[in-house]
C-alpha cells in the first residue's frame, strides 16, 4: 500500500477531490467520522462497501456524496428522503444513507422528513445544521436562531426555529442523536450504532459556516462562530 494514502482513501473518489468547502467548515469532519464508523462496521464484517448508498439534495453538505466512492445519488433540492425511501423499497438489503443540510432536510424537505419518521422508513439520516442557506448567499433557514441577522432577516430573524430532533422524536424514530464538529468522536460513535440498526435513524451534527453565515454576522472566526451558536442552540 502507498505509505502516503490516508486509511479512508478507499472511500473517496480521489479525482474529485479538492473539495469545495471553505475553511472553517464543519461538513468534512463530520463526513470523515462517519466514514470512520463505516469502516469499522465494513471491517467487522457487519456492512458490505458494495451495499451502501449515499443520497443528497442540493446544498453544501449534498455535495458530499460526489467525492464518495459509493453507490450516490445527487438529487433535486429537498427530495434526497423519497428518492432514497424509493431505493429501499427497490433494494432493501442496501443501507441507505441520507446526507444533507438544514435547508434541504427540514426546509425544502421537510413534509418528507415528518413522513419517513412516521413511517420509520429503514434509512440513516445525516443533517449538516449549518442554521443558514450557505451555498445560496446567507439567507434564513427554518434552523437559523431566533434575533440572529441572515442577508433576507436585517432586522433578525423573528421567526422560532424548528428543533428537529423534538420534530423526529415525538414521530418515534427509532434512533436519535445529535452531536457537532467539535467532536468528532461522538458524530463516529453514533454513526457507528446507527448502522447496525433497523427503522429510522437520524443524527443531527450541528456545524460552522464562517465564510458565509458567520460573515454575515461578524464572526469570521469558526471557533468564535460556534461559541456564539452555542449559546443560542
Amino acid at each position: 500500500m502507498d505509505s502516503m494514502m490516508h486509511p479512508l482513501d478507499k472511500y473517496l473518489r480521489i479525482d474529485r477531490l479538492p473539495h469545495l468547502w471553505c475553511s472553517g467548515c464543519g461538513i468534512g469532519v463530520a463526513l470523515a467520522a462517519i466514514l470512520r464508523a463505516i469502516d469499522r462496521r465494513i471491517r467487522e464484517n457487519v456492512l458490505r462497501k458494495e451495499e451502501i448508498a449515499f443520497i443528497s439534495g442540493i446544498g453544501c453538505s449534498a455535495r458530499a456524496p460526489l467525492y464518495l466512492n459509493f453507490d450516490t445519488a445527487h438529487t433535486i433540492h429537498g427530495r434526497a428522503i423519497p428518492f432514497a425511501t424509493g431505493l429501499k423499497l427497490t433494494k432493501p438489503n442496501m443501507k441507505v444513507i441520507v446526507f444533507g443540510g438544514d435547508g434541504d432536510i427540514v426546509g425544502i424537505g421537510g413534509n418528507h422528513l415528518i413522513h419517513a419518521v412516521r413511517r420509520n422508513m429503514d434509512l440513516i439520516i445525516f443533517m449538516i445544521n449549518n442554521m443558514t442557506y450557505a451555498m445560496t448567499g446567507g439567507q434564513v433557514a427554518p434552523t437559523t436562531p431566533k434575533g440572529l441577522y441572515t442577508t433576507t432577516t436585517p432586522y433578525g430573524n423573528p421567526e422560532k426555529p424548528i428543533n428537529a430532533i423534538k420534530l423526529v422524536s415525538i414521530q418515534g424514530a427509532n434512533y436519535v442523536a445529535r452531536a457537532s464538529i467539535t467532536h468528532p468522536t461522538l458524530i463516529e460513535q453514533y454513526a457507528y450504532k446507527a448502522l447496525n440498526k433497523e427503522g429510522l435513524s437520524f443524527i443531527e451534527i450541528i456545524s460552522t459556516c464562517p465564510e458565509v453565515f458567520g460573515r454575515h454576522i461578524g464572526l469570521r472566526s469558526a471557533t468564535e462562530l460556534y461559541s456564539e451558536i452555542r449559546k443560542k442552540v
